[in-house]
């Protein structure tokens, strides 16, 4: 009996071992004792008690025929226990304490009790099942009895996927007979009652026996009695019910089809292996699909963002200036619009598209497979070096932008002053020429003479007057002509003019003066009184007219100091404005002695001053215009001091804020440096944290988007410094894009660590021992560990990497694997991605190819058991189940030689593997070009290589 046990222990585990029907959780205990509550009133149905008995009948004896022996009635020939103790025997594989053979009913008692014993120490809870009741023969009891070592012994074994018991049969069942018409399995009663489910168990196993398409579901009887025939002659399956039984009630025996179905799903059991084989086909495929998905995003993204930048750049290194300060405002404009509306999706796809490739290297390492690298000029560092570019030329175009917006202001300012400057001296040069070149000196008398020659002193010295003029002129022109002014054409020509005839009036005076010189001696009468009226009027004169000039002259500040120096200038020309009065009254004093002069001494004068041009009206009309200038300079500078107030208002605003978002953007840095190293808790709880700090800082967001506001009040305003804070927008910007790449990144380093935890099985304690070594020998916190404190690393870690020779080999060939790119450091990633590699396992080519091999040649026999040779022959003890096969002269069925071992077909592939897999493979695996090939075969070892690196795929 131990040799029939011992072929069966493969399928046996312990309650502790599988999960329930729901796949995983409470263990088959808690299923057992879910069972073990069964209903009992039902069994009073005489239909179902019938079917019970019947089916457990039938059970029973297909075990305890292997000992020889069988039972007639089932609440009577286990009564005295020994046949009870004797199926518990063959069932389990174990020793059973010696019975007692005595007839009284304590002797049965005590047999019947040791066979409960035996059930209670597999697990399984008896709840009202007493010895005394199976000696009295409780048809009841007894049948809750055996159905309680069905279901521990039958059903408890069978796993399929995640689920087992009672749940991982139905799961079998539905999974066999998916592929077939009129069969839905949802249950063990009603489910089985037309017989077309357990004909479709037998098709898809053994399709030679069964020939379903013939079958009909308005036929439940002959369905059910082909099933069962073809079963017990085939199957070795002993006939359990009669058809009739299920047909003949509403709703079968759930049990008794459970139990049923178990000897079918037992012996198919070899079935399991192929479809084992098929799941971690479809497995590994799926991942190999997902991947090579993720790398087409990555490919697609990583062109559209290289395509960006490429577009984008030479617009930014584009420094063509433009000739009005409103063009190159509008360049700003639209430079602000590239910052505000196009740049920001775009830094969010280059860190989705660096997270992207990080995530993509992470499953390709867990699944074993060889690292991803992008085409040429995609890679991660490419796109780095690209989108740096980018930040330069975009810091330069914003330098350049504002640069040149300083210089059209200062050249529109400097052309307006240039104006205003010239049209004020050509206003006086008018006719200067003419009179020069007058020669009424020749026909004058004395007096007129001696007229002339004052009247010319006195133009001399409005000439030099106005000597400074021109050379302001001239400064303003040069100074135009060094700032690249786009009119510069027309400002030398017109300054070229003035200088010329600058020149001219200077020789013109010259050769007057020695006119009138010639003539000096004989001109003596003068009049002193016109002669110093002419001298104080020209220079007071010349003096209201540099005063309109200031008065009207336009300026430019940028602070408010700026403009207090101006208003603080102005106020000192208003305190002179009383002396110039004075001035001006003792002028026209003179001109009014004059008047009085002549009239007493009837003297006729020609009605003007002979020695100047500027008459009393001349200086009032000035004066009064000088007078109506003050106000306006005064309203002029105001606006302009409200204006910088409005500005330093602007500037203070901005900075108190900047000060606020500036440090807590790094203050935020440093805490997530300190987290990333500290990384306290589970994974999850790390993850969890790092989310919400994530959160926290996408709900600062509005902070920024207020200062990016106030940063615009400011540029509109013109405003290019700010000394109330040390930040600028760039700055900000450069640490808030910074800020959220880094939070990112560690998100997805936890993320990515989770999926190693996950997909190599290591345990949340020894992840936290692998980052209390790492962060122990990261003395400087940068989160890689340098050569010398990896290998200090190892050692702490049991790892034999002395400085020996065998010692520096094993450090080297560690290296390599943790660094393969040499850059002298080894990140957290590439260590624990090291040590999961040390501690677990993963799937691997040769697992499958021999899933591969399994699927092509490891098949259900097609030889009967009829057909199978018997020599007689008993188990004994001892003997195993090898040595029992000899003994019986059992002659097993073997894999026909002509079935492929080294190649699969197309038909095998889709009938085991799910299509949209089955055709992947179909499509890449090369024809088998081995001697045993046959029409249609594939070569599935160049294939399973291929998908681990090992060859092309």
């Amino acid at each position: 009996m131990v040799d029939y046990h011992a072929a069966n222990q493969s399928y046996q585990y312990g309650p502790s071992s599988g999960g329930n029907g729901a796949g995983g959780g409470g263990g088959m205990g808690d299923y057992m004792a879910q069972e073990d509550d069964w209903d009992r009133d039902l069994l009073l149905d005489p239909a179902w008690e019938k079917q019970q008995r019947k089916t457990f009948t039938a059970w029973c004896n297909s075990h305890l025929r292997k000992a020889g022996t069988q039972i007639e009635n089932i609440d009577e020939d286990f009564r005295d226990g020994l046949k009870l103790m004797l199926l518990l025997e063959v069932i389990s594989g174990e020793r059973l304490p010696k019975p007692e053979r005595g007839k009284m009913r304590v002797h049965k008692i005590n047999n019947v009790n040791k066979a409960l014993d035996f059930i209670a120490s597999k697990g399984v809870k008896l709840v009202s099942i007493g010895a005394e009741e199976i000696v009295d023969g409780n048809a009841k009891m007894t049948l809750g009895m055996i159905w309680t070592i069905i279901l521990r012994f039958a059903i408890q074994d069978i796993s399929v996927e995640e689920t087992s018991a009672k749940e991982g049969l139905l799961l079998w069942c539905q999974r066999k007979t998916a592929p077939y018409k009129n069969v839905n399995v949802q249950n063990f009663h009603i489910s089985w009652k037309d017989g077309l489910a357990f004909n479709a168990l037998i098709h898809r196993h053994r399709p030679e026996l069964i020939e379903y398409d013939k079958l009909r579901k308005d036929d439940p009887v002959t369905n059910l009695n082909n099933a069962f025939e073809v079963a017990e002659k085939y199957l070795d399956i002993p006939k359990m019910l009669d058809a009739e039984d299920i047909v003949g009630t509403l709703r079968p025996d759930e049990k008794a089809i459970m139990t049923y179905v178990s000897c079918f799903y037992h012996a198919f059991s070899g079935a399991q292996k192929a479809e084992t084989a098929a799941n971690r086909i479809c497995k590994v495929l799926a991942v190999n699909q997902e991947n090579e998905h993720l790398m087409e995003d990555y490919e697609r993204l990583a062109s559209d963002l290289l395509e960006w930048i490429r577009r984008t750049i030479p617009w930014l290194e584009d420094r063509v200036p433009q000739k009005t300060i409103q063009e190159m405002q509008q360049k700003l404009e639209d430079f602000r619009d590239y910052r505000r509306v196009h740049k920001p999706p775009k830094v969010q796809e280059k860190c989705q598209l660096e997270i992207n490739f990080n995530t993509l290297q992470t499953k390709l390492r867990l699944s074993n497979r060889p690292a991803f690298m992008p085409s040429e000029g995609r890679m991660v560092s490419d796109i780095n070096n690209c989108w740096q570019h980018l930040e330069q030329a975009e810091k330069g175009y914003e330098e350049w932008l504002l640069n040149e917006i300083r210089r059209l202001e200062r050249l529109d300012h400097l052309a307006e002053k240039f104006r205003q400057k010239a049209s004020i001296h050509e206003a006086w040069t008018d006719g200067k020429e003419a009179m020069l070149k007058h020669r009424d000196y020749e026909t004058a008398t004395l007096s007129d003479i001696k007229a002339l020659i004052r009247k010319h002193e006195a133009f001399e010295s409005d000439l030099a007057a106005h000597q400074d003029r021109v050379e302001q002129i001239a400064a303003i022109a040069q100074e135009l002509n060094e700032l690249d002014y786009y009119d510069s054409h027309n400002v030398n020509t017109r300054c070229q003019k003035i200088c010329d005839q600058w020149d001219a009036l200077g020789s013109l005076t010259h050769s007057r003066r020695e006119a009138l010189e010639k003539t000096e001696k004989q001109l003596e009468t003068i009049d002193q009184l016109h002669l110093e009226y002419a001298k104080r009027a020209a220079p007071f004169n010349n003096w209201m007219e540099s005063a309109m000039e200031d008065l009207q002259d336009m300026f430019i500040v940028h602070t408010i100091e700026e403009i207090e120096g101006l208003i603080s200038a102005h106020d000192q020309f208003k305190s002179t404005l009383p002396d110039a009065d004075r001035e001006r009254e003792a002028i026209l004093a003179i001109h009014k002695e004059a008047q009085r002069v002549a009239e007493s001494n009837h003297i006729k004068l020609s009605g003007s001053n002979p020695y100047t041009t500027v008459t009393p009206q001349i200086i009032n009309s000035k004066w009064e215009k000088v007078q109506q200038l003050v106000p306006k300079r005064d309203h002029a500078l105001l606006e302009e001091q409200s204006k910088q107030q409005s500005n330093e208002h602007l500037r203070r605003q901005f900075a108190s804020q900047a000060n606020i978002v500036g440090p807590w953007i790094q203050t935020k840095m440093e805490e997530i440096g300190r987290i990333s190293i500290e990384m306290n808790g589970t994974l999850e709880d790390q993850l969890n944290h790092l989310k919400q700090y994530e959160r926290s800082i996408v709900d600062y967001k509005p902070n920024l988007d207020l200062l990016e506001q106030q940063h615009q009040l400011i540029q509109e305003a013109l405003i290019f410094d700010n000394k109330h804070t040390n930040y600028t927008m760039e700055h900000i910007r450069v640490g808030w894009e910074q800020l959220l790449t880094t939070i990112a990144r560690t998100i997805n380093e936890i993320e990515n660590q989770i999926l190693t935890r996950d997909a190599k099985g290591i345990s949340q304690e020894q992840m936290q021992e692998f980052r209390a070594s790492f962060n122990h020998f990261d003395k400087d916190h940068g989160g890689a560990l340098g050569p010398e404190e990896f290998k200090a690393c190892l050692i702490s870690l049991g790892y034999d990497v002395e400085n020996d020779r065998q010692g520096d080999a094993e450090f080297n060939r560690i290296m390599s694997v943790v660094d393969p790119n040499h850059s002298g450091l080894v990140t957290f990633q590439a260590f624990i991605d090291f040590m999961s590699r040390e501690t677990t396992d993963t799937d691997t080519a040769d697992q499958v190819i021999a899933s591969f091999k399994v699927l092509a040649g490891d098949k259900v026999s097609q030889t009967p058991p009829s057909t199978w040779g018997r020599q007689g022959g008993a188990l004994r003890p001892g003997m195993g189940m090898k040595g029992w096969r000899t003994s019986v002269g059992c002659i097993w069925p073997k894999v026909p030689p002509c079935c492929p071992q080294n190649f699969i077909t197309a038909e095998e592939l889709r009938r085991e593997l799910p299509p949209d897999q089955a055709e992947y493979c179909i499509a890449r695996m090369a024809p088998y070009q081995g001697p045993d090939a046959v029409p249609g075969a594939l070569d599935y070892k160049s294939f399973s290589t291929a998908l681990y690196g090992e060859s092309d795929l």
